[in-house]
């Protein structure tokens, strides 16, 4: 069942979904929470690494390169540009929540796609939603720090999971605070 804004405030208010800092009115919608673009950015150095071989063990974190814009410039995002950023909002889920992280349409209407795969925040999320922003347009987009960039929905399961994400043996990205790069080169290969 996806939750309603009345329901997402409720939780809010019982602690099964907790948003810091706290959230204006603006940001709730029908049914949805829209969370806001924080000001770092990860990007590849693309000039100085030839491709990402997945087989190495070399963290792919060290492929990049962080940004950190200033208040009130913009994060240029060229067209066919990749770049890893993070909400302002941390978000926490109870064991029985899970949230589904959406792109906007104001947005996406101009090229800028949110996330390619990992819109599912696991029941147990503790964190900042990091973004997998893409520029599928033909024009450069200023993107600003503060700015709206991505709604989360979320939805009530049967029952409280087993094993929630936080407590899961090997989560790679519970608690992160930052853009963090994929860590799949650390998981063991078959």
């Amino acid at each position: 069942m996806v939750l309603s804004d009345i329901d997402i405030k409720r939780y809010i208010a019982e602690g099964k979904i907790k948003i810091s800092p706290e959230l204006p009115t603006e940001q709730f919608g029908s049914c949805s929470v829209d969370f806001r673009l924080g000001a770092e950015f990860s990007v590849f150095e693309h000039s100085r690494h030839a491709f990402i071989d997945l087989r190495e063990k070399t963290a792919i974190q060290d492929l990049m390169r962080t940004i950190e814009v200033p208040s009130g410039e913009p994060f240029i995002l060229q067209p066919g540009e990749f770049a890893l950023a993070i909400t302002e909002e941390v978000l926490e889920l109870d064991d029985d929540v899970l949230g589904r992280l959406e792109g906007r349409s104001s947005l996406g209407r101009i090229g800028i796609i949110v996330h390619g795969t990992a819109g599912l925040f696991d029941p147990g999320w503790s964190g900042k939603a990091t973004l997998e922003l893409s520029n599928l347009g033909r024009m450069p987009v200023a993107l600003y720090p503060g700015m709206r960039i991505c709604s989360f929905t979320f939805e009530q399961l049967s029952t409280r999971v087993a094993v929630p994400y936080r407590q899961k043996a090997g989560n790679k990205y519970s608690g992160q605070q930052r853009p963090l790069a994929s860590k799949l080169a650390s998981e063991t290969s078959k």
